[in-house]
């Protein structure tokens, strides 16, 4: 299933029990035998935070099997013991091989993610169902994400030492492919087909756990430019931004896709992190990361007809592409108001916690021009020439790609402090050059319920907002080319995540998107795809 030139990132359900992996609510010292593996970046904000994020963080399936740990530890150190607690995982503790493999540092856990999407109105036909269907109609997407986990301090006494390594298996359809043609997926979980490696890495920690480092195949949404209030959300754009999403080749080194990567971070306190990243850019090794570029340049033989194809390079994720470009990415962030530990312990109002993250990345591979072919020319009026040469419809190749971004995760009520309820807000914007990007400035935002009803702690109910703007070098592409112009995609979203079990969570779903892709034609080629009114069911299974 090949995705068009939208986010193919992000992001289900995950569940295992490694206590020297996560603490969730503990401080950056270590406290006991088995304290030194470092914690996860998801982890620390939720502590942070006052275990006020959603209980599953729909960024990608890592992001979401994390959150669960992280609650699962949380939990766990609360009894202050060591033992593994299986109640949460449909399976249980399968005839004792948890329990015994946890033992000796192993844990093994299976994620399984199913959803059904149905788009209401507007959208447009596809391939599939001929020029003379509808946009609307039914879809399902599902993932299957088995991880093993090995804690090297428990099985031979290395501490700090976490290896992990996971796999996809996709499947179903992308109803944003097929019907919505718009920037971002409705769904982070929409992917290819295919059954892949996913995560080959190992983690090392130093200082006693201030500094960590991980070496290997990683995807680095998973650290990078997430917003905790904002991953409940399923659209896309919530997790892995519009911007990387649809500028970077495939998307970049995110959901489902990994690259060779090194990451260092460093805790100095519980306020200050710092984290830095140098990754290949391009997983799949693609040509072209723009289907508009592709269009204009679609008479040269050669080139993949999906510049955004996940598989056609590299279905097995087992390429280790290195020979593109670099992707250096940075980000600073403050937490303010950390919270304590043991909030029924606290006398003093430590005041509303908050989260906030400054960062950027420079790719350092080259980037098609989306205004100018390899002569000066307009690209977009060379598509119009009655006998085009290939020169004139080559773009001109323009090195290195940046983007700055900026990220809120602010709490503004709660009724008191031990409650579990409260009331979270988040802002992201991100923004970039726009010869070479197809989105040059995008920003999201929203509001979360936590509790929202008694007797209802783990559920959350949020709405949230985002823009993309088409760049200029794509909106002057579509005047030279004599197309509609692109602006600007809204899309508005309201969803409700329930815990019914300790091991299935539902997520009923409502987005409506104005301006799919900024205005783009619809299958007639006479008029814009109309605006959208997607539903959707979302289930997420620990086994």
């Amino acid at each position: 299933m090949n995705l068009p030139a939208l986010s193919l990132s992000r992001p289900m359900l995950a569940r295992t029990v490694l206590l020297p992996c996560i603490l969730a609510a503990g401080g950056l010292g270590v406290t006991n035998a088995h304290a030194q593996a470092p914690r996860t970046q998801l982890a620390d904000d939720r502590a942070r935070l006052g275990n006020s994020t959603p209980l599953i963080e729909q960024i990608d399936p890592t992001t979401v099997r994390d959150s669960v740990r992280a609650n699962t530890e949380a939990a766990e150190q609360s009894t202050d013991t060591d033992s593994l607690d299986t109640s949460g995982d449909l399976l249980g503790n399968m005839g004792g091989a948890r329990p015994w493999l946890y033992k000796h540092g192993i844990t093994f856990d299976i994620q399984e993610v199913d959803e059904v999407w149905g788009n209401g109105t507007g959208g447009s036909a596809s391939g599939n169902d001929g020029a003379g269907g509808s946009g609307t109609g039914p879809s399902y997407d599902g993932v299957t994400m088995p991880t093993l986990t090995v804690d090297t301090e428990k099985l031979f006494g290395l501490k700090g030492g976490l290896f992990n390594v996971s796999a996809l298996q996709t499947r179903g359809r992308s109803i944003s492919q097929d019907h919505l043609a718009n920037f971002n997926p409705v769904s982070g979980f929409e992917a290819d087909r295919s059954t892949r490696l996913f995560e080959l890495w190992y983690q090392q920690s130093f200082l006693k756990g201030k500094l960590d480092v991980k070496i290997g195949q990683q995807d680095l949404d998973t650290e990078f430019l997430i917003s905790d209030y904002a991953s409940l959300y399923l659209n896309a754009n919530f997790g892995w931004p519009m911007a990387p999403s649809v500028n970077l080749y495939g998307g970049g080194p995110s959901w489902p896709l990994s690259s060779p990567a090194i990451r260092i971070r460093y805790r100095p306190s519980e306020k200050f992190t710092f984290m830095f990243a140098a990754a290949d850019d391009n997983p799949p090794g693609n040509r072209y990361n723009s289907i508009p570029i592709q269009q204009a340049t679609g008479s040269i033989s050669g080139y993949n007809p999906d510049p955004t194809s996940q598989t056609t390079n590299d279905g097995s994720g087992t390429q280790f592409n290195m020979g593109t470009g670099a992707l250096l990415i940075t980000e600073l962030q403050y937490a303010l108001n950390p919270q304590p530990d043991d909030m029924s312990k606290v006398t003093k109002d430590p005041g509303l916690p908050g989260i906030y993250k400054l960062g950027g990345y420079y790719d350092t591979a080259k980037f098609p021009d989306y205004r100018y072919n390899q002569h000066g020319g307009s690209l977009g009026a060379a598509t119009l020439a009655a006998n085009p040469t290939q020169s004139d419809l080559t773009p001109r190749w323009d090195r290195g790609n940046w983007m700055v971004y900026g990220i809120i995760d602010q709490m503004i009520w709660r009724p008191s402090l031990t409650s579990p309820r409260s009331v979270g807000v988040f802002a992201r914007a991100t923004g970039n050059g726009g010869d070479r990007n197809q989105i040059s400035f995008a920003i999201d935002a929203g509001i979360n319920l936590k509790a929202p009803f008694r007797g209802r702690d783990n559920d959350t109910i949020g709405l949230g907002w985002g823009i993309g703007r088409a760049s200029s070098g794509l909106r002057q592409f579509d005047r030279d080319s004599q197309t509609m112009v692109q602006g600007n995609e809204n899309h508005l979203e309201l969803t409700y995540q329930a815990q019914v079990t300790p091991w299935m969570v539902m997520q009923p779903d409502f987005q409506y998107v104005w301006h799919p892709s900024g205005g783009v034609y619809d299958w007639t080629g006479n008029r814009r795809v109309g605006d959208e009114a997607i539903f959707g069911l979302h289930s997420s299974l620990t086994f």
